[in-house]
């Protein structure tokens, strides 16, 4: 607090000093004795002077005293009592004109007259110094002051600097260990750990450690925990820098980061540098507005030079992760420079269930709880997903004032993550409720009349989320991986059988269908597109997939590459999909309409219908789970 109290007495005393400085040398004083210089040579002439001092720029003269001796006597004897009045009268004995420049006939002129007269020599070098150099001086001050207030680690201080934030080997703390799932990936990198620990054992034999090693997978798997645990094992120095830092929009500042990093890293090697969403700066080259020219890709070109650069035996390794491998620049991902190529993918049950326990640790669960179950109810998450349902359940939790956290409050976590939150004081009209009713019936009987489609675990007409009004959960028991042309059929008859149903009964249909619509569409085009399952193509494909792992090499973009005529084909082929499907839901469920009303007047009472009270409406029907319907 001190130190701060001087910085701002001394940011406000250089103010002040160079506002004077400024005032002094931007104004001029205007003295009000001051007279033309033609008069003021005509007073020399008539002998009105005493005396005159000539500075550089002014002639002063003091007039001379006409007064008698009484006179002065009385005015000595007032000035002597009113010092103030002695002051003017004195003032207004002096006259003050401008001198012009080099004027030769002003010495002449008091020689002739035999006035009085000294000459003031300034001295240019002070002046010179007060009026040019003592400016810059205090500037520069300034600035200096400034820097220094700002630290060496400002931006200001460090623009052309990485700003990668190191991390000490003492100061990582995390292991495998605290990486639950990823078995494949931690087995893979675990080798890395050993290039770093011991890295004589595999180059004795003449071989090099690799590179680079490139984390892909979706976002929220792990990738930069798992980097972090490999420095941690390693117990190496840590780097660690977001791709976005590298760029800015100076030319130039992108590329002299990469080379401050790798100079750092160097210094501390064995280490490790990792950089997070390689996309951001490692994109493919000649895609940017603007060509060769743009910054980005001359931070990629550094970085691919310091790649190419630095001796594998220095003992630095090179991580980075990426969601995005097929924008990256087929450069990166050659031989010698990502050499490994590391998939962090989803978890699977196991993995699920294991990461559920590690995060669990830290929660006071009641012996209610199964994470066994929790992981069964929650394909498709990732790590991030996870976690993030363990501390909503807590969160519920506390809410609700329990003591621990309930089987209850976890199912109530995985619900509001894949659904959204309850909106209870959203008021539905009756009307409206009950087409929100029979749709979502007919979602969850065709669910059941159909084989290979996800469990049916929840019914519910309270609207969540954005806009959902209702929704059918529909949850999987076990993890799969691959999906038969019927599977993808019986997808598209699930979704449909929401429209359908408020076909049936009402006679007409509304626009809460609309993603159900563009979801079957999807279906239907992937299997005449991709997946070689429709009449008009055959077994071939006429689209890329849109999300491909990798980029093709020759950096083709995705695009068009089937004539007008095929993509008429296309068209009709899934218009014919949509309308045949609708037509089978629709005869299904008029066959079994007593249940769809059943269904829709449960929820109706209700409002949520779970799996066992959905399963005892159908029981008493003689529908036992899925049936064999086609």
């Amino acid at each position: 607090m001190k130190n701060q109290k001087y910085k701002t007495i001394l940011n406000y005393l250089i103010l002040v000093i160079s506002a004077l400085l400024l005032w002094g040398i931007f104004t001029t004083p205007v003295d009000q004795n001051q007279i033309p210089y033609s008069e003021m040579k005509q007073k020399i002439r008539s002998g009105a002077f005493s005396k005159v001092k000539l500075t550089e720029k002014l002639v002063v003269g003091e007039l001379k005293d006409t007064r008698t001796k009484g006179q002065s006597d009385k005015v000595e004897k007032e000035d002597s009592q009113k010092s103030k009045v002695q002051s003017l009268a004195s003032s207004s004995k002096t006259l003050v004109s401008t001198r012009l420049d080099n004027d030769p006939e002003l010495i002449k002129l008091l020689d002739e007259t035999a006035t009085q007269y000294e000459v003031e020599t300034k001295n240019t070098m002070l002046a010179s110094l007060l009026y040019t150099i003592l400016p810059l001086l205090l500037f520069f001050m300034f600035w200096t002051f400034a820097f220094r207030k700002a630290g060496p680690g400002s931006e200001m201080m460090r623009f052309g600097k990485s700003k990668g934030k190191v991390k000490a080997e003492s100061d990582l703390k995390l292991t495998f260990d605290d990486v639950a799932g990823q078995d494949e990936a931690k087995e893979e990198l675990n080798e890395i750990v050993e290039f770093l620990s011991e890295p004589e054992r595999f180059t004795r034999l003449g071989g090099k450690l690799p590179k680079g090693i490139l984390l892909v997978g979706p976002p929220g798997t792990g990738k930069t925990l798992l980097s972090k645990a490999v420095a941690g094992e390693a117990k190496v120095p840590f780097f660690h820098i977001s791709g976005s830092e590298f760029v800015e929009m100076f030319v130039g500042v992108g590329a002299a980061r990469v080379r401050d990093l790798f100079i750092q890293a160097k210094a501390k090697a064995p280490c490790i540098i990792f950089i997070d969403e390689l996309d951001a700066v490692g994109k493919a080259r000649g895609v940017g507005a603007f060509g060769g020219h743009d910054e980005r890709e001359q931070t990629l070109n550094q970085l691919l030079v310091e790649m190419d650069g630095f001796d594998s035996k220095v003992g630095v390794i090179i991580m980075a992760a990426t969601n995005r491998p097929e924008t990256l620049d087929p450069a990166l991902l050659r031989a010698g420079r990502f050499d490994r190529q590391v998939l962090v993918g989803r978890p699977d049950l196991k993995e699920r269930e294991a990461i559920l326990e590690l995060h669990a640790k830290k929660v006071k669960l009641d012996n209610d709880v199964n994470l066994e179950t929790v992981a069964k109810g929650t394909p498709g998450m990732v790590g991030a997903d996870l976690a993030n349902v363990v501390n909503e359940a807590a969160l519920l939790a506390a809410r609700s004032n329990a003591q621990a956290v309930h089987m209850k409050h976890f199912n109530d976590a995985v619900e509001r993550i894949l659904a959204g939150l309850e909106k209870k004081k959203r008021v539905i009209n009756k009307h409206e409720k009950q087409i929100v009713a029979h749709h979502e019936a007919g979602h969850a009987l065709i669910a059941a009349l159909k084989n290979s489609t996800d469990k049916v675990h929840k019914i519910s007409i309270v609207p969540r989320g954005v806009g959902a009004l209702g929704y059918t959960l529909q949850l999987p028991t076990e993890d799969r991986y691959l999906m038969t042309k019927q599977e993808l059929l019986n997808k598209i008859d699930v979704l449909l059988g929401g429209q359908a149903s408020e076909s049936i009964i009402f006679g007409d249909i509304s626009t809460g269908a609309s993603d159900d619509l563009s979801r079957a569409t999807e279906i239907a085009r992937s299997m005449v597109t991709q997946y070689g399952m429709g009449k008009t193509l055959g077994p071939a494909t006429v689209e890329r997939e849109r999300n491909a792992l990798y980029m093709d090499q020759s950096g083709a973009s995705i695009g068009k590459n089937f004539s007008e005529e095929t993509a008429r084909q296309i068209d009709e082929e899934i218009k014919t999909i949509m309308k045949d499907r609708m037509t089978m839901v629709k005869a299904l469920l008029t066959e079994k309409l007593v249940i769809l009303k059943e269904i829709a007047t449960t929820l109706l009472e209700k409002e949520v219908l779970d799996d066992e009270q959905f399963q005892a409406i159908l029981t008493r029907h003689g529908i036992l789970g899925s049936s064999s319907a086609a």
